[in-house]
């Protein structure tokens, strides 16, 4: 099998994954966790152009709906920014579960963890509000489509840190 097709069925069963665990929640079990944040953490490229690198992420929360804005800049050999609005899914008091869909703005002849181009992204993802305190774990995935400007291809990257919520 080859490379693009193994990447195809690893974002397919990722995005297969959180579909199946949003559409199992029940709405009325939680409310969205509030709470804007700004913060730090790590990020990995996983397809052929692989990177570890540094995540800058910021979530503003909308509070009267389940919608939030969100932007990370991930920073590896190129820097990349990538502005998405998500659906936040509460899982209960302290996490949200949510599908973000924005762009990827990498542009440079070398890679960023997602890519070198501008391009369509989604990106999965969990936050975990820590009870008692201002602090928040993040963890999400960015999906890339078409993201390199010398082939087709897909670019996959993990983010995951800590934040301060404001």
């Amino acid at each position: 099998m080859s490379n693009k097709y193994n990447q195809r069925l690893v974002i397919s069963g990722l995005a297969a994954s959180v579909l199946a665990v949003t559409c199992n929640i029940q709405s009325a079990s939680a409310q969205v966790a509030y709470g804007s944040y700004v913060g730090v953490g790590a990020t990995v490229g996983i397809t052929e152009d692989s990177q570890v690198g540094g995540v800058i992420a910021a979530r503003y929360k909308l509070l009267k709906t389940p919608v939030s804005f969100r932007a990370q800049a991930l920073i590896g050999e190129n820097t990349a920014v990538v502005p998405t609005v998500s659906y936040d899914v509460p899982l209960n008091w302290q996490t949200d579960a949510y599908l973000g869909a924005g762009l990827v703005l990498a542009s440079g002849d070398t890679s960023s963890p997602v890519g070198n181009k501008i391009s369509f992204a989604l990106q999965p993802g969990v936050d975990y509000m820590v009870p008692n305190s201002n602090t928040v774990i993040f963890g999400n995935a960015i999906i890339a489509f078409d993201a390199y400007r010398n082939r087709s291809s897909t670019a996959l990257s993990i983010q995951g840190g800590v934040g301060l919520r404001f």
